[in-house]
């Protein structure tokens, strides 16, 4: 079984309890609207980092950076995208299974078309009055389950 931490938006504050919590993590993956490079760092320090750019990234260091990632863990297709909307403009690649996304900020696990879309919500600083939230994804073969955690109500 492979345990995937999920986080987007961290907006240039890595919290101490989002940094605990990806600990035994087989990878993690950003959703984007990262802001600070080092948030980079201090996460691939804790496992292997997918990360995609977000409309907040933005120099040097985010031009790097790739706007979408398709990934496969064990039998399972994701598509990593910071603002889900984008895939308005182009279909997804056959076969994915699992979208996780960010920019909202607001924790959702939502199925739909027989596509699952996580987004963890935000690791930053407050906004909207959402709570603070990571995820985390487990996979096994072609089987997956999906958790939300919220860190600050």
């Amino acid at each position: 079984m492979q345990r995937v931490g999920l986080i987007s938006d961290t907006h240039g504050l890595l919290r101490p309890e989002a940094i605990a919590f990806p600990g035994g993590c087989d990878r993690i993956v950003h959703a984007g609207d990262i802001c600070d490079p080092s948030t980079l760092t201090a996460l691939r320090d804790i496992a292997p980092l997918v990360v995609v750019r977000g409309n907040n990234d933005r120099g040097d260091w985010a031009d790097a950076i790739a706007i979408e990632e398709i990934l496969r863990i064990e039998d399972v297709s994701l598509a990593v995208i910071h603002d889900v909307a984008d895939l308005a403009a182009r279909p997804l690649p056959a076969g994915v299974s699992i979208v996780i996304h960010g920019h909202s900020h607001k924790p959702t696990v939502v199925a739909r078309d027989g596509i699952l879309y996580v987004n963890p919500g935000s690791a930053s600083p407050r906004r909207f009055r959402l709570p603070i939230s990571i995820g985390e994804l487990r996979i096994a073969g072609s089987q997956f389950e999906t958790r939300l955690v919220t860190l600050i109500e």
